[in-house]
């Protein structure tokens, strides 16, 4: 599949007939897309999963159609890039039908999208997609009345099962080859606007294109958008700004308006409001609703997940299981992983001997290279295996959204999106992750902030480290009830973790990144049952292999330089020790040891070797290693003068410290930028280590 961002002159001059695919989020529009091309994109249950647009050819009775999926959008007022996309290719793409896919469960709240449409052009068709799910809910749609007072085609489908598809193409041929009569009525605006539209589009009509509705620059130039403004310029017969008779007439219209009463601001709302009024009148006397289980269900729901008063704990009560499954699920996994991939490390000594290898050789790339890579694999693989099918199960489910809803007023407060939440949930996974889904956001100046925090919740990788430290210093025991109060520990430490997010997305939104919280639009989609095997493979290939893989190739170069300073020797001591002793001063400020900013510092690559590393500089071995159980390293740790206070210090440098190498990366992938790059690596830094100065200056 070819995916690119949507420009309208790539497609101009083709054969094909052009059908641009539009909807609001999560109403099944890329599905379509994907039945009708044949082609797969991915898709979730929340959204603002579709940024850029996709194209693909679609035969039906010997003529070929190119299908461009634009963005999910609410509106063409636009507001985000996404709105921007799609309103620039229904207005200029010069398309020869546009398929709106609505919601059959929420049919009047996406007519208002179906009416802008029509403002623009009748070669609409109205795409009513998850019937299957209206019924569920017992709704019932008039399709018949509903298509006479559009005044379009109107067909129902369901896009999983493909129904109702053929019947789509039909209609899409019939308005693309006009063999049918479009007749939709204009929305009833208050006189004195309807008046001024009027007079600008009487003098519009000899200046612009065919493809253009005159009504529809009218209102445009009544009410400006600036950036629809130079498009229109470039389309008209003449440019429009300098039209002497035109300007005069537009300024005059405004003039009348801004004398009764309308700013520019009330102008908006009130075509607003007549579209919504429309939308509100054509649905109710075209669905039907009749009392059911499913849709009482979601409501019942909802009023738990929600509600201000249950919805925070049900949220972290979820997050606290999946802490605590994880917790249980991955120990014994790992175990088994880490005793058969050491036991690849006896396997590759011995080739290496019967190869007559030089010891060297063996130490960097089976000692250094290799038993790191092991540590790495053996460490993140299992809890990833875990985390990532159940936070997936949750977006399937429907529930993250509402999450976002939950946080949203907090991040609004914040100045920053409230669709950062979403964001910030992916980055308890992998944060390089979490910066790739900040793309969800349209504002720069949020999306920008939403990077730069998302280090601040500890990815998969930091999770060991923090649960071995719980399990050593403030949870001791073996019982049934340790993996309980190890995640409610963990949960406590995830709350702060989140807490500071708020306090950093907002400082960064007073100082270097000012602005006022832009508006968005959540949608809340319906419960549905997760596809459990779907899911599950899709969270092991999309997620969990993907993010292991660049772990992997971070830390394989890792490892080879950790072997290297352990058995690189300077007067009978290694470059290692050398360092950390070199470091300790500095790190006694902190209340750490030399050997742990050490191990934090090797550890960049990946956050999973930091605390073998601690564990190598202790025993002052050569290779990387761990103690052989909890027990022996809290011996070992207070040997080497461990107290509850450097447990402490040490979860908080876990919590907040520069990101790893991989999430570098990619900030500097989606930022363009390593002067963000560098804020992004030392803004969690300065917090770690100055909540650790504070905690030893008082302490």
């Amino acid at each position: 599949m070819k995916t690119e961002s949507c420009n309208p002159s790539k497609l101009s001059g083709n054969s094909k007939k052009t059908i641009a695919l539009a909807g609001n989020p999560n109403v099944g529009k890329s599905t379509i897309f994907n039945a009708l091309t044949g082609m797969r994109q991915h898709t979730g249950n929340w959204p603002g999963k579709t940024v850029d647009c996709a194209y693909g050819s679609c035969k039906y009775r010997r003529q070929e159609y190119l299908f461009v999926d634009l963005p999910g959008t609410y509106s063409l007022i636009a507001h985000s890039a996404e709105e921007e996309v799609a309103r620039d290719f229904i207005c200029f793409g010069k398309s020869d039908a546009v398929v709106v896919v609505c919601d059959s469960t929420c049919l009047e709240r996406n007519l208002n999208l179906v009416l802008q449409i029509l403002e623009i052009t009748p070669k609409t068709v109205l795409c009513l997609n998850l019937m299957d799910e209206a019924k569920k809910k017992q709704i019932q749609i008039d399709i018949d009345l509903l298509q006479k007072k559009l005044g379009i085609p109107v067909i129902p489908t369901n896009a999983r099962t493909g129904e109702g598809l053929d019947n789509l193409l039909a209609a899409v041929k019939s308005v693309c080859e006009k063999e049918m009569e479009l007749s939709s009525s204009p929305v009833s605006l208050p006189k004195e606007i309807a008046a001024s539209q009027k007079r600008i589009s009487q003098n519009l009509v000899s200046l612009l294109p065919d493809f253009l509705s005159p009504d529809w620059v009218a209102l445009r130039l009544l009410c400006p958008d600036s950036g629809i403004l130079p498009l229109l310029e470039e389309q008209a017969e003449s440019p429009l700004s300098e039209n002497a008779k035109l300007s005069k007439i537009i300024w005059e219209e405004k003039e009348k308006l801004r004398q009764i009463g309308y700013t520019k601001e009330s102008l908006r709302d009130r075509i607003v409001d007549a579209l919504v009024r429309k939308a509100e009148s054509i649905a109710s006397a075209c669905v039907f609703y009749s009392p059911n289980p499913s849709y009482c269900l979601d409501r019942k729901l909802d009023r738990i997940f929600l509600s201000p008063k249950t919805g925070i704990p049900v949220m972290l009560f979820l997050l606290f299981g999946i802490f605590w499954l994880t917790i249980i699920g991955a120990n014994y996994p790992s175990a088994v992983l880490a005793d058969l991939l050491f036991q690849g490390q006896e396997w590759l000594t011995r080739l290496f001997t019967a190869l007559h290898a030089p010891d060297w050789l063996h130490g960097a790339l089976v000692l250094g290279v290799y038993r790191v890579l092991a540590w790495v694999v053996s460490v993140m693989l299992p809890p990833m295996a875990i985390f990532f099918p159940l936070f997936t199960l949750l977006e399937d489910f429907g529930y993250l959204p509402r999450v976002a809803f939950h946080l949203d007023h907090s991040f609004q407060k914040a100045h920053a999106c409230g669709k950062q939440a979403l964001t910030m949930c992916m980055g308890f996974g992998c944060n390089a992750a979490g910066v790739v889904g900040c793309r969800i956001i349209d504002s720069p100046r949020e999306r920008l902030i939403a990077i730069l925090t998302n280090s601040f919740v500890p990815c998969n990788g930091r999770f060991p480290s923090l649960i071995a430290l719980i399990s050593m210093f403030f949870v001791v025991g073996s019982g049934f009830f340790s993996p309980l109060l190890s995640a409610l520990f963990l949960t406590m430490l995830i709350v702060l973790s989140v807490i500071m997010t708020f306090v950093c997305s907002k400082l960064l939104s007073k100082t270097i990144l000012k602005g006022q919280p832009s508006s968005f639009a959540l949608e809340l989609p319906p419960y549905r049952k997760p596809q459990i095997g779907k899911v599950i493979v899709r969270s092991l290939f999309d997620r969990t292999l993907f993010v292991l893989g660049r772990a992997v190739a971070v830390a394989a170069p890792a490892g080879l330089l950790i072997w290297f300073l352990a058995n690189t020797y300077v007067d009978s001591q290694s470059l290692l020790t050398l360092c950390s002793e070199f470091l300790n001063p500095f790190a006694s400020l902190f209340g750490i040891d030399g050997v742990i900013l050490l191990a934090f510092l090797l550890g960049f690559p990946a956050n999973e070797i930091v605390f073998p590393l601690m564990v190598m500089g202790y025993l002052q071995g050569s290779v990387i290693a761990e103690a052989d159980n909890l027990t022996q390293m809290h011996a070992l740790l207070i040997a080497n003068g461990w107290t509850v206070q450097t447990a402490i210090s040490v979860m908080l440098l876990c919590l907040f410290h520069w990101p790893c190498s991989t999430t570098c990366l990619t900030v500097k992938k989606e930022t363009g930028s390593w002067g963000w790059t560098a804020v992004a690596f030392f803004l969690p830094s300065l917090i770690g280590f100055g909540c650790c100065f504070l905690l030893n200056l008082f302490f």
